[in-house]
């Protein structure tokens, strides 16, 4: 007999994204439940550095920002692929939620008035912090952007707000079980009632039903071979949404690579680093990037820096070492005590992870996967597409704020402010809702797991022989050489045809070890095929979309092509299919035509069409095809604290 907990909210993923969904759906009212695979406090969002992107304009160099301005970086630094009313409801947000962090206890790092020393374009400055705003909060310089806005506490910032988000959960008495995974979600084709989940303790399978289902799981950089991601982001609510053969997952091609990971242990080291002032030298300790990118330097975006470093190494210029070529990231002139104060952590992770004291000694680093665009494709409300009572956001959702290329800064903001913004919308929705605890519905699901885990264990289908360790690890190593920077037809073609025979050959997993409980290698063949289907939706949309845009940087096509791709690729997964559907939908209404970038020196196809007749099509195709993703009014809570932020200074 299988246990069934029934809960309004349940939300799977106890991240920054999770926490924050669950903090507004309990606000309006709701029981609410969140899932994660580790104790919240170790989630993904912990290891994030550098900052959160908000219009405040408290310093120097922020001076005379505003919401516009955020929302035009952000449509730039997308590429032009991104939802423009969903960036305009981010930037209009985030101000207001780094406020609340800060009532709730996120120690910024604040304001000094007076004269302070920075580092700009590699020279040493000056300037004077305005003294009337003394203990405000304080921003620093990130990439692709027009002011500085990234509100930071030294560098642990995803480390401060989590810590502050889950006093906030354990005040509000939110229930959190923890060593938890949903491994399947329960629909009747139609709606979500909840998820099937394997405890990783014992491995017993229990049912969980809620009116409301929220996936927060993050990225799935695991399917690469060299990510930063926590080795937990291995994309499982990307792949039970995609299970169902209903829900669409939006852009999986844009991929964004960090430039800054270290070598060899790809350990993200913050772009705050580079926005403080380090350097990026190449094998000569030349620095490089002002030949590249003379405006933006070191701070154009992610994917212009990863494809400028790259492209250096091919021309000779990286550092030989037995872990491959890399580069190197000089911080030694910002000083002993800057490194131990503003870069902490990147001073800990040096020193620990490669014995390098980045006070006295270069870092080597080079471009690694990083960053997900893609993901649970929802509407402006963070509803799925395909099937009520399913949500998503964060970083497993493709809201759609970040087109083919996210700002730094930009997706750790998102996560409070997805969570607060669409998390008070599904909030309200669940409380509308009344429950509808089908037993049999979710019995059915619940046994479709048992036997498919008893099969693996008891020795696999037919003549199974495969391992699970081997066929990730060829998968990673595919989309590494083949789906990686820079891409080209021939080898994507080979992307496809590859995965889609490793996926063909997971069926076949053969298990060394036969039991339900603690078991790693179980939790592998678990998550195994859904990895490989994210890998296929990846190199599949990769294959088609033929320009070059943000993070997808085709060789064979390397201009951006507004002309015909101002779309977003969708991929959903029929039931027995082999490899996913491709379809596209527009990228929605545009206020900002597309436009040079201001770095990155690409060719652009332009579009034919006038802006008026483009938008025209775009709210005829949503009517035509039942999309026309639309965000509800702002809700009364949300409306007053906007209205008090904004006469509030923080």
């Amino acid at each position: 007999m299988s246990e069934l907990i029934t809960t309004d909210v349940l939300v799977i993923g106890a991240g920054l994204a999770g926490e924050r969904a669950a903090i507004s759906a309990a606000a309006e009212g709701n029981d609410v439940v969140i899932l994660s695979l580790v104790p919240p406090r170790r989630s993904h969002s912990c290891a994030a550095q550098g900052g959160m992107q908000a219009a405040l304009g408290n310093c120097n160099k922020g001076a005379g920002d505003s919401e516009e301005l955020h929302w035009l970086d952000t449509v730039k630094g997308s590429d032009w692929g991104c939802d423009q009313e969903v960036a305009r409801i981010f930037a209009d947000t985030a101000p207001v939620a780094m406020r609340e962090m800060a009532h709730h206890g996120v120690p910024w790092t604040r304001v000094k008035g007076g004269p302070a020393d920075y580092f700009i374009k590699g020279k040493k400055v000056t300037l004077e912090e305005p003294r009337e705003n003394e203990g405000l909060i304080m921003h620093r310089d990130f990439g692709g952007v027009s002011r500085w806005r990234t509100c930071y506490t030294a560098d642990g910032t995803g480390h401060t707000v989590l810590y502050a988000m889950d006093n906030m959960v354990i005040e509000l008495g939110i229930s959190v079980h923890d060593r938890m995974e949903a491994i399947a979600l329960i629909h009747d084709g139609e709606k979500c009632h909840g998820a099937v989940v394997r405890c990783l303790r014992t491995g017993e399978l229990k049912n969980y039903v809620a009116k409301a289902t929220v996936i927060a799981t993050g990225g799935f950089g695991r399917v690469y071979k060299y990510s930063t991601n926590a080795i937990i982001n291995q994309g499982t609510g990307q792949s039970i949404a995609l299970d169902t053969g209903l829900v669409p997952l939006g852009n999986m091609e844009a991929v964004q690579f960090h430039p800054t990971g270290i070598v060899p242990t790809d350990i993200l080291v913050t772009e705050g680093c580079r926005g403080d002032g380090g350097l990026l030298l190449d094998v000569d300790e030349y620095r490089f990037m002002p030949d590249y990118e003379p405006d933006k330097q070191e701070l154009a975006s992610r994917d212009v820096v990863s494809r400028r470093m790259t492209e250096h190494i091919q021309k000779g210029k990286g550092v030989p070492s037995p872990d491959g070529e890399h580069l190197w990231l000089d911080l030694r002139h910002l000083g002993e005590d800057h490194l131990r104060t503003k870069l902490r952590e990147v001073y800990d992770i040096c020193m620990y992870f490669l014995g390098v004291n980045p006070i006295k000694e270069l870092v080597p680093v080079r471009p690694t996967q990083h960053y997900s665009m893609g993901g649970i494709r929802v509407n402006k409300d963070g509803h799925a597409y395909g099937l009520k009572g399913l949500w998503s956001v964060g970083e497993s959702a493709c809201w759609d704020m970040h087109g083919m290329n996210r700002l730094g800064g930009n997706s750790l903001a998102e996560t409070v402010v997805a969570g607060m913004f669409c998390g008070q919308r599904m909030g309200q929705w669940a409380k509308a809702q009344t429950h509808e605890v089908d037993k049999a519905l979710a019995d059915k699901a619940l046994n479709a797991q048992h036997e498919r885990i008893s099969s693996l264990i008891s020795g696999g289908i037919g003549e199974a022989n495969e391992n699970v360790d081997e066929l990730l690890i060829a998968a990673q190593e595919i989309l590494q050489d083949k789906v990686g920077i820079f891409r080209k037809g021939e080898e994507l073609e080979q992307a496809v045809v590859e995965l889609r025979e490793i996926y063909r050959r997971s069926g076949n997993l053969k298990m060394r070890s036969a039991f339900k409980g603690a078991n790693p290698e179980l939790a592998a063949a678990i998550r195994l095929p859904g990895m490989l289907k994210l890998a296929l939706c990846v190199a599949k949309g990769a294959l088609l979309r033929t320009e070059s845009r943000g993070g997808h940087s085709r060789e064979d096509y390397p201009e951006r092509n507004d002309r015909d791709w101002l779309k977003r690729t969708l991929a959903r997964w029929p039931i027995g299919a082999d490899e996913p559907d491709i379809s596209y939908e527009p990228v929605g209404l545009l206020e900002s035509p597309p436009g040079q970038r201001g770095y990155g020196g690409a060719e652009n196809i332009a579009m034919e069409q006038s802006v008026e007749d483009y938008n025209a099509t775009v709210e005829s195709e949503w009517i035509k095809q039942g999309w026309h993703p639309t965000a509800t009014p702002l809700g009364t809570e949300l409306k007053e604290m906007v209205e008090y932020a904004s006469t509030k200074k923080s």
